[in-house]
C-alpha cells in the first residue's frame, strides 16, 4: 500500500499537483519473503508422467519447462504457436477484470516474447493440436482448431482461478506435492539456473523485466545444489 502510495504522490509531484512527496519520509520495514521451495528435478520427472494421459498434460509441460505464468497460459491461442519453427509466442494474458474476463497484455513489455519450444513441449503441443482437430471434427475429417490452446468445451478462454483448481486436483489425485501454482514457474527457472544456464538467458525465457528479480526472488538454490557446488570445489582443491 505504501508503495503505491509513493509512486502515486511521486506523479503528482512531477505534474505539480503537490508540493512534495510525502510517501518518502515514512520509512517502512521490507518485508521479508515467504520461503518458496519449488519442486525438485524428480517431482518435476513424476509430475509430467503422471499427467502423460491428461486431456491437459500440454499445459502442465509448458508450464514446467518455459515457466509461463498462469494469466499468459489462459491466454494462448493456437496462432501463437509456429509448429514449423518450433516456437511459441506469449502476446497476451486473460484475466478476470471487473467480474469478466479480458483478454489484456502481457505483465510488462519483457513479458511480451517468443520462445522456442524444446522437443518435449513441441510433441505435447502437436499432440494437444492433434486431439483438438479430433473433437472438432468427424472420424476422417478433422478441422483446424482455433481460439484458445487450453480453453474450455465451449471455446472460451480458461477461467484463471479454475486453472489453479485444477493444480490442486491433480496434486490429492497423483500424489504430487502441493506447491502454489505459481511454484511451476519458480520450479522452471531454479531449474535452469541449477544447470549452469546463463540469468540471462533464463530472463528471456521467461519474461522477467530484470535480472535482479530471476536472481534474487526465483534463484532459489536447495541442498543438493549447494552440495554439488561445495563438492565440486572440494575436488579441485585435493
Amino acid at each position: 500500500m505504501h508503495a503505491t502510495l509513493r509512486a502515486a504522490l511521486e506523479h503528482a509531484f512531477r505534474e505539480e499537483l503537490v508540493s512534495r512527496n510525502v510517501a518518502t519520509l515514512v520509512r517502512v520495514e521490507r518485508p521479508r519473503p515467504a520461503k518458496k521451495e519449488p519442486l525438485s528435478v524428480e517431482e518435476a520427472r513424476e509430475l509430467l508422467a503422471a499427467t502423460a494421459a491428461n486431456r491437459h498434460h500440454a499445459l502442465w509441460v509448458l508450464m514446467v519447462m518455459l515457466g509461463l505464468r498462469r494469466s499468459e497460459v489462459c491466454g494462448l491461442r493456437w496462432d501463437h504457436v509456429d509448429f514449423g519453427a518450433g516456437t511459441l509466442s506469449i502476446e497476451q494474458t486473460v484475466q478476470r477484470v471487473e467480474g469478466k474476463l479480458r483478454e489484456l497484455p502481457t505483465k510488462t513489455r519483457r513479458s511480451t516474447r517468443t520462445v522456442p519450444l524444446p522437443g518435449r513441449a513441441l510433441y505435447a503441443l502437436t499432440e494437444h493440436h492433434r486431439q483438438a482437430q479430433a473433437r472438432g471434427g468427424r472420424p476422417g475429417r478433422p478441422v483446424h482448431p482455433q481460439g484458445y490452446v487450453f480453453g474450455t468445451s465451449r471455446g472460451t478462454a480458461l477461467e484463471p482461478r479454475n486453472l489453479t483448481r485444477m493444480w490442486t486436483v491433480l496434486c490429492t489425485a497423483q500424489g504430487v506435492r502441493k506447491v502454489p501454482l505459481h511454484g511451476l514457474r519458480h520450479t522452471c527457472i531454479s531449474l535452469l539456473l541449477a544447470l549452469g544456464v546463463h540469468p540471462r538467458i533464463v530472463m528471456e525465457i521467461v519474461g522477467h523485466s530484470a535480472m535482479e528479480t530471476t536472481m534474487n526472488i526465483y534463484g532459489h538454490v536447495n541442498l543438493d545444489n549447494q552440495r554439488k557446488a561445495l563438492n565440486h570445489l572440494d575436488e579441485e582443491l585435493s
